[in-house]
């Protein structure tokens, strides 16, 4: 159903921590090249976090910057998510760190977990809270340190991820459409296949599965790429479909930051060559910060206008999926 108010973005923000892994230092970690990364992901390099920074510190720079963006105070936000698969603890939820930090303390917060869909799904999350009243304030954050469970002696996938935060500012109001419907699915019955099987209680923490390595990322990237390059196609056009927008109306496409391979065969799919925005040759896939990351650079560059019409699409473990649409209207 239709939101009964508009809902917009008011500001964004990012952040990503000092140091830079190139491709060039992965090879001296793992048996791979610049040149095989660059050529199978579009990656260059990735950057990460200090062994004192937690999932908490790198999202409370993100929302210091969205809120400062927005140009309101702390104290103002009434609903605060943190979407994350690397949190700093099991409990108490990353986004109340969060809070803290930043002295958000007439907010209610709670972690969301997506995978590398997180963001959007927070966004949509959100949006719905305040159309319908029951906030007036969302801050929306996507924050990951991924190097902490990223096998760093497997080269399939340590290659790929890196760490960040990004975060968005959302309420009432704002000119022209704002935030418009989402288009979003789910099917478990592929977890297996991005997943990270130890830790949990399904498999707790033990010697002997730290000894198999139970507790790092595990991925068969194959089927992933089969089935992230479909849903997120499918989505950004069911997307269109609710919202009554043809692909050519759209002026920015921000896709998941995961693999170029992927974008380019989502947007040879979608026909939507030349508007579409990547940074993944600088940051890698930051799971859930990655597409907030994007929009905040996108936003902060230029790349998007006031008023333009802006796709933004997501996969990941679960399967997870979804897009939405969003006139943009922060100035």
């Amino acid at each position: 159903m239709e939101p009964t108010r508009t809902v917009s973005i008011i500001g964004t923000g990012s952040y990503v921590p000092e140091k830079v892994l190139t491709n060039q230092d992965l090879a001296k970690i793992v048996d791979t090249s610049d040149e095989w990364i660059h050529s199978r992901t579009g990656m260059r390099e990735r950057h990460i976090a200090a062994a004192d920074q937690a999932t908490s510190d790198l999202g409370t720079e993100a929302a210091k910057a969205a809120l400062a963006d927005a140009g309101i105070d702390a104290e103002e936000i009434d609903l605060l998510f943190v979407a994350t698969l690397s949190p700093d603890m099991f409990f108490p939820s990353t986004a109340c760190f969060v809070q803290d930090k930043i002295g958000a303390k007439n907010a209610f917060c709670y972690d969301l977990g997506a995978a590398c869909s997180g963001f959007l799904y927070s966004l949509e999350t959100a949006k719905n809270q305040i159309a319908c009243g029951a906030a007036k304030t969302a801050l929306v954050i996507g924050a990951e340190k991924m190097s902490t469970f990223i096998d760093w002696e497997d080269r399939s996938t340590c290659i790929l991820f890196g760490d960040g935060a990004g975060a968005a500012v959302i309420q009432a109001g704002g000119e022209g459409r704002g935030i418009m419907q989402a288009a979003m699915g789910s099917d478990g019955s592929l977890a297996n296949l991005l997943w990270t099987p130890g830790g949990g209680s399904r498999n707790p923490i033990s010697h002997e599965m730290i000894d198999q390595r139970q507790h790092y990322l595990k991925m068969q990237g194959r089927e992933v790429f089969k089935h992230a390059v479909v849903r997120m196609a499918e989505a950004v056009n069911q997307a269109l479909e609710k919202n009554n927008l043809r692909a050519d109306e759209i002026k920015c496409f921000i896709p998941h930051q995961a693999n170029i391979r992927i974008i380019d065969a989502i947007v040879k799919r979608l026909g939507i060559a030349g508007r579409v925005y990547t940074n993944v040759e600088k940051y890698a896939n930051t799971s859930s910060a990655a597409l907030a990351i994007a929009m905040d650079e996108a936003a902060k560059d230029g790349t998007i206008q006031q008023g333009d019409l802006v796709a933004l699409t997501v996969f990941g473990g679960g399967f997870t999926w979804g897009a939405n649409v969003l006139e943009w209207s922060k100035s």
